[in-house]
């Protein structure tokens, strides 16, 4: 499963681009800084008031400092503070150039489940919601299929939706869709599979790209 979550996570950096304003969610999404080119700078935003985001920090971290996951993080130079009303704001007004979010589910139109299974507790929805409309460009990252092989790119998702229609790309170990329309688009194969592989382990319908291309290793 590491290497699965590393390898999205590293497809997923080639989305981000110098000078975007980029929000991550927690799971694979906050692995996606690791591989970024370190030529271009990157404006890391969170929802809980911050624009500006660094790595980690090393050693003793400050307690005050943190993302919405609640995890330590650093900020780099130029960066800035403000209160949540402001940070979602930046979102509801388009500022967000691409949000990357983990995903349960994802249907073939672009619907997001992300934020409950049902009969587990989580402190609810959050700025998932949000995001998903309010950003300009939203990726879903996940792995393809549960642990026991069910597939979580479906007709339609079993799980309580967080928006309809808002999910732009899907990156998993096996491939890269695009939703355009409201129909999904094989765009690449990930190395190691075939295009036999991801039909068998897709149930949701989808076209392929003319520019099909399977990714190098």
């Amino acid at each position: 499963m590491g290497d699965e979550r590393q390898i999205i996570a590293q497809r997923a950096a080639h989305e981000v681009k110098d000078g975007m304003i980029v929000n991550l969610g927690i799971g694979i999404p906050s692995l996606v800084p690791d591989y970024l080119d370190s030529s271009i700078r990157v404006f890391f935003q969170a929802e809980n008031g911050i624009l500006g985001m660094g790595p980690t920090p090393a050693g003793n971290a400050d307690g005050n400092l943190s993302n919405a996951a609640g995890l330590p993080v650093t900020i780099l130079p130029g960066g800035s503070y403000f209160d949540s009303a402001i940070a979602f704001g930046m979102i509801r007004r388009g500022c967000v150039n691409v949000s990357i979010l983990g995903a349960l589910q994802v249907s073939e139109r672009g619907d997001l489940a992300n934020w409950i299974v049902p009969g587990k507790r989580v402190p609810g929805v959050g700025g998932a919601m949000e995001l998903a409309y309010g950003a300009k460009n939203l990726i879903a990252l996940m792995t393809h299929c549960e642990k026991d092989g069910r597939p979580k790119i479906l007709n339609k998702c079993t799980l309580p939706i967080t928006a309809f229609h808002c999910v732009k790309k899907i990156i998993t170990e096996m491939a890269v869709f695009a939703i355009h329309d409201h129909a999904m688009v094989l765009e690449e194969i990930m190395p190691g599979f075939s295009l036999s592989n991801i039909k068998t382990h897709t149930e949701a319908d989808f076209k392929l790209s003319p520019q099909l291309k399977e990714t190098s290793p």
